[in-house]
């Protein structure tokens, strides 16, 4: 069952990030929506473990989530929009 509440969390955090971070070259879809929100948690918690906020049996929270996931989105459009510029 906490498969499925991160997979729900996951999706729900990444629809939020997108929407507060809206751009053309971002993933679309419920798939990669859901896997920028899981992402995106994997990298709140291990920012937040880095930086002494959480414990190393803590996750980060569903705020955090929705943080990781703009971190993502952020850090993806740098790529693909570099690598898109770079072909013309």
């Amino acid at each position: 069952m906490s498969i499925l509440w991160t997979i729900i969390i996951g999706f729900v955090a990444g629809v939020i990030a997108k929407w507060i971070m809206p751009g053309r070259n971002e993933p679309s879809g419920f798939i990669m929506t859901t896997i920028l929100g899981i992402v995106g948690a994997v990298v709140a918690t291990y920012l937040g473990q880095a930086l002494g906020w959480y414990r190393a049996d803590e996750g980060a929270g569903f705020i955090g989530a929705i943080v990781g996931a703009i971190i993502v989105l952020f850090i993806y459009g740098l790529i693909v929009g570099r690598r898109s510029t770079s072909s013309y």
